[in-house]
């Protein structure tokens, strides 16, 4: 028997009991779905931390007092305890590392804006450094950025997110207008460029003033992040050493005990990024594992009644001819081509499922083609697998009893 008449014949069969296909094939559909659902996911949320991370450059490090992704409790208790940076760190860096070719820093808590009869209770206020707008890629399209001289005079002017100028100046010109932090009056110098939203949450609900008026409000207690620009490959990593040094020697870190403090590259971000996601991988993997072990069951199980039912049939195609091994190909197939039906539908599904996700909560996604390939093969790699004991029954029924079923 030729493949192309054996598919056509698994087809035929799978056509002719609709209900009873659709029904075996939910654990293929579900566990080809729940993968590509959650490394289409996945997938997105690490192309989307890799490109924001890298918005800073790879040429970016960051000293902090603790990691920007803890997966342990008891690190982020332990990360907790650590001294809080301040500015005095930060103006060390900056004095002292001669191979950070820029150095800027941040503190940022949540506030209230204020503008005429308008307010916002969420918005992120941050406190800048005259460096950080650039070294975060963050472009000021109308007005002026932070400068020194803001940074020296604690100046109240303010830097805004599209967010602000949209609800609270309601596109009015936003350049001269005043608006009030937490009750303090900033005057608006500059307007950020839009950056979307992320996970549902907008990025451009934030307000950026010196960071010298920010301590002035909120105090020096809130922990300092210092960003260093240190150029790339092999300077990169003599310009942190470099910081880590600086720092370690003004925590009084003794030799050969951990940092008090964290530093991080762009790399060091994605690859901690990568190990939380790669967990979720896992899960969908061990899921997947069960559904298509449930569903391959569930073929072996039809399968063999198909043989049951199909006795006699099988006893005229061998009386006529047909050979053990045309026997085996055609139930064999017909398997495989169930299992690649359900890893279709099932990529279609995931897929689907991904694209619900993102437009509901606006959670980044990101189809990998490889995983739909790898899909489809583990279904129908499934569906060969558990059907080779219902193919080799059928291919070893004599024909003689066969012909007597009364099936």
């Amino acid at each position: 028997m030729e493949t192309k008449e054996a598919f056509r014949i698994a087809v035929q069969s799978l056509w002719a009991n609709k209900l009873r296909s659709v029904l075996t094939l939910l654990g293929v559909v579900i566990g080809v779905a729940s993968v590509i659902a959650v490394v289409t996911l996945v997938n997105g949320a690490n192309v989307y931390v890799a490109s924001k991370v890298n918005v800073y450059g790879a040429d970016v490090f960051t000293i902090s007092k603790q990691p920007s992704f803890t997966a342990n409790y008891n690190d982020y208790l332990r990360f907790q305890k650590r001294k809080v940076l301040s500015l005095d760190d930060y103006r060390a860096i900056q004095a002292e590392c001669k191979h950070c070719l820029q150095v800027g820093a941040l503190q940022a808590t949540t506030g209230k804006i204020v503008y005429g009869t308008q307010s916002s209770t969420d918005t992120q206020v941050r406190g800048y450094t005259s460096q950080m707008a650039e070294m975060q890629n963050l472009p000021v399209i109308e007005g002026r950025d932070i400068t020194q001289a803001d940074e020296d005079h604690a100046s109240h002017i303010a830097l805004i997110g599209s967010d602000i100028e949209e609800n609270l100046l309601r596109g009015e010109d936003p350049i001269g207008k005043e608006i009030r932090v937490d009750g303090v009056p900033y005057t608006v110098v500059g307007l950020g460029e839009k950056q979307g939203k992320t996970l549902g949450q907008s990025q451009d609900n934030w307000v950026a003033v010196p960071i010298t008026a920010f301590q002035k409000t909120y105090g020096t207690a809130k922990t300092v992040t210092i960003y260093a620009k240190g150029g790339s490959g092999a300077a990169l990593e003599a310009a942190s050493d470099e910081g880590r040094q600086i720092m370690r020697s003004r925590r009084h870190d003794r030799p050969g005990e951990p940092d008090s403090f964290t530093l991080e590259t762009s790399d060091t971000l994605v690859g901690l990024w990568k190990q939380i996601s790669g967990g979720f991988e896992a899960v969908a993997v061990a899921i997947a594992a069960i559904s298509l072990v449930v569903g391959g069951i569930v073929i072996m199980n039809i399968m063999l009644v198909s043989v049951t039912e199909r006795t006699r049939e099988i006893g005229v195609r061998k009386a006529l001819g047909a050979k053990p091994s045309d026997i085996l190909m055609q139930f064999l197939l017909e398997s495989a081509t169930m299992a690649m039906v359900g890893g279709l539908i099932g990529v279609l599904a995931g897929v689907g499922v991904a694209q619900i996700v993102t437009v509901l909560l606006g959670f980044p996604s990101s189809l990998a083609i490889w995983s739909i390939f790898a899909g489809l093969f583990v279904a129908t790699a499934t569906g060969i697998f558990f059907g080779v004991y219902p193919a080799r029954k059928a291919a070893q029924l004599d024909p003689i009893v066969a012909l007597r079923s009364e099936f």
